[in-house]
């Protein structure tokens, strides 16, 4: 039980701080002492949601890989997602779609692992 309970906590701190640095990056950059660069912050926000979700899903299946690919699929999602909203800050116009495609490959594989996990053909 007191794993669960660290896995619960850890998650919800991850989940806390991720969705602050993305929904109020300024607040979370004043707070940290870092340097307001939203789009480094939007980022490091969906990777701190991801880990959060990768935790929690790790307490829902006891299959490492399914747990990797959900955690995968939400973080790169999510990054993707920053990408396409943040273009005018930089990068390169591929990028969020390039992101995304990864991301339904990973989706396709999690269904397959799913499937397989249920003893369905995958």
């Amino acid at each position: 039980m007191f794993v669960k309970i660290a896995v619960v906590v850890g998650a919800a701190m991850m989940l806390a701080a991720g969705v602050w640095m993305r929904i109020d990056p300024a607040s979370f950059a004043e707070w940290a002492g870092w340097p307001n660069h939203v789009h480094f912050l939007h980022d490091a926000g969906v990777f701190q949601i991801g880990i959060g979700l990768m935790m929690l899903g790790a307490l829902w299946w006891r299959d490492v890989i399914a747990v990797v690919l959900a955690g995968f699929l939400f973080t790169n999602t999510f990054h993707a997602i920053n990408h396409l909203q943040d273009q005018a800050m930089g990068g390169r116009a591929s990028d969020w779609w390039v992101l995304g495609l990864f991301s339904l490959l990973t989706g396709v594989a999690l269904v397959l692992r799913l499937r397989a996990l249920r003893g369905r053909p995958a």
